[in-house]
């Protein structure tokens, strides 16, 4: 998989289907939010990373003072697609220069790697060109094979499960094996559960989740291509097909609904 031009080509799409669109037009799959929320979003996005790569953060306190700095919002929907643009090369002319392995400051604990952000920003700036697409009410673009199966895993290690990057948090298992049935790629196995523990302040949180697991028949299965369950894990299309144990399935879906922005 070619992680910079991907996220180059669909930051392309990203500007072709929003370029002549109302900013005030409604973002279906991200509520509250309009044409020129998005717009300005992945333009912030793009600039925080690339800023992030170019001074070299590894520390919290580097990544807030490079927030500190990143552009102001700007009003004029062109003059924010040439910002986009020219800190979407400055993003993929960082990651260029960079091995997976380098050290990099990233908001998930347990990976400070440039590989991080390079895996992230692919399913970023897909994602973000579906909701570009679904507000400009234009055919959304087929999806690769490839980025949705990886992207059915980055939801469910990363996206999905932030919780267990908090020390004393613990996943538990709530209902039996769902089987994720890819009609074009290998099927994984994920389970329901909730994440429990004690934050820093001392509240307890008790939060639905899904894991992958191994090892147990499934009792329900989820069948779909690997895009559709990509775009339905990441909250940008409508549930596969499903079949079997119904407390199993609801405990998948109330991981699912927590939701990726």
């Amino acid at each position: 998989m070619d992680h910079l031009a991907l996220i180059q080509s669909e930051t392309d799409r990203f500007i072709a289907a929003l370029r002549g669109v109302d900013p005030q037009a409604p973002v279906p799959t991200c509520p509250k939010w309009t044409a020129a929320d998005l717009l300005w979003h992945l333009t912030e996005v793009h600039a925080f990373w690339a800023h992030i790569l170019a001074s070299g953060a590894v520390t919290d306190e580097e990544s807030d003072r490079v927030e500190a700095a990143n552009p102001a919002r700007l009003d004029d929907p062109a003059a924010v697609i040439g910002l986009l643009e020219d800190e979407t090369a400055a993003l993929v002319g960082q990651l260029a220069t960079r091995a997976d392995s380098q050290p990099a400051w990233s908001w998930f604990a347990t990976d400070q790697t440039v590989g991080f952000t390079r895996r992230m920003q692919v399913h970023e700036a897909t994602m973000h060109r579906v909701d570009a697409e679904l507000t400009a009410g234009v055919e959304s673009a087929p999806i690769a094979r490839e980025v949705a199966a990886d992207g059915i895993a980055h939801a469910i290690e990363v996206m999905l499960a932030w919780w267990g990057t908090n020390p004393g948090f613990e996943f538990q298992p709530s209902a039996g094996t769902v089987e994720l049935r890819l009609s074009d790629a290998e099927p994984r196995f994920v389970i329901g559960g909730r994440w429990r523990g004690t934050g820093q302040s001392g509240k307890s949180y008790d939060e639905p989740g899904i894991a992958f697991t191994s090892g147990t028949e499934p009792v329900a299965v989820i069948s779909g291509t690997a895009e559709e369950v990509y775009r339905w894990l990441w909250g940008r299309g409508p549930e596969p097909a499903t079949t079997g144990d119904a407390e199993a399935l609801d405990a998948v879906r109330a991981g699912q609904a927590q939701g990726v922005q």
